[in-house]
């Protein structure tokens, strides 16, 4: 990791402070976010928005029509910063690019979040972004704000409030429900475009409760284990990247444009 991204432990613990966000808004809007999240996303919530969105059926765009829109979201669930998305992306991808990452990461940590285009389909902040968690069994307490898994529904049903809830032991992440939202519905739009390493760095890179804390292990399997080193790899440049200053798009679009066609069709289906 290159000395310009890596900063010090002092720096390091102002991230992700819930109690005290760096965002001038941030504490009352971070905090209603999760409240609504966690009251909202269920078993049965998530299986319903897979089947919603998952047949990409809403409208083709260019990669860069999809960039374009994330100049106007500011992410409600972020207490360090309140820059738009694309500047996020591009501060995640140039801090890759100039740590000699591979080309498929750079291109990863740049369309990371391109699934929260979903706020476009007027799908509200609650379903789109937010750390993740799975649905269908116990909550762990290493969720961010955890204490509003009291207002879930299905905290009333038991069979879904066990350590192992409706699935089995080891048997992968691939098998659960996870809360729904940006991570889940880009790794499935990318696919058939980048490798097992970049799609975990996609699904799971919102999923601090199992990539930083080590919850919810009994669930995984092998591969799991493999990926998770990666999916660690990729949370630095996703997070100590962040800073208000903001980039330059017109200076590093032509690379990123380069980037894009070489991974990705000219249209993508959302």
């Amino acid at each position: 990791m290159s000395e310009a991204l890596l900063a010090t432990e002092e720096k390091q613990s102002a991230y992700r402070d819930y109690a005290a966000p760096q965002r001038v808004d941030g504490f009352d809007t971070v905090r209603e976010f999760y409240r609504l999240n966690h009251m909202n996303q269920t078993y049965d919530f998530v299986r319903a928005k897979k089947a919603e969105f998952l047949q990409f059926n809403r409208r083709t765009m260019t990669p860069w029509d999809a960039l374009d829109y994330l100049n106007t979201l500011v992410d409600d669930s972020d207490p360090d910063i309140a820059l738009p998305q694309i500047d996020h992306l591009i501060q995640t991808g140039e801090a890759m690019r100039a740590n000699g990452e591979p080309e498929w990461m750079v291109l990863t940590g740049f369309i990371h979040d391109l699934g929260k285009v979903l706020c476009l389909f007027g799908e509200p902040q609650w379903a789109v972004v937010g750390d993740t968690f799975p649905t269908g069994c116990a909550y762990s307490n290493k969720v961010v704000w955890s204490e509003f898994f009291a207002l879930n529904p299905d905290i009333k049903r038991p069979e879904l409030q066990t350590k192992y809830g409706m699935y089995e032991h080891g048997c992968g992440l691939d098998a659960v429900q996870m809360s729904w939202g940006h991570d889940e519905y880009l790794y499935h739009m990318m696919k058939p475009y980048l490798p097992l390493e970049g799609l975990y760095m996609i699904r799971y890179h919102s999923f601090y409760a199992w990539h930083r804390e080590n919850e919810y292990q009994h669930l995984c399997n092998a591969q799991d284990d493999a990926m998770k080193p990666w999916v660690q790899r990729f949370n630095p440049y996703d997070l100590y990247s962040k800073n208000p200053n903001r980039p330059s798009l017109a200076q590093v679009k032509p690379y990123y444009e380069d980037l894009l066609a070489k991974y990705l069709p000219g249209e993508l289906r959302f």
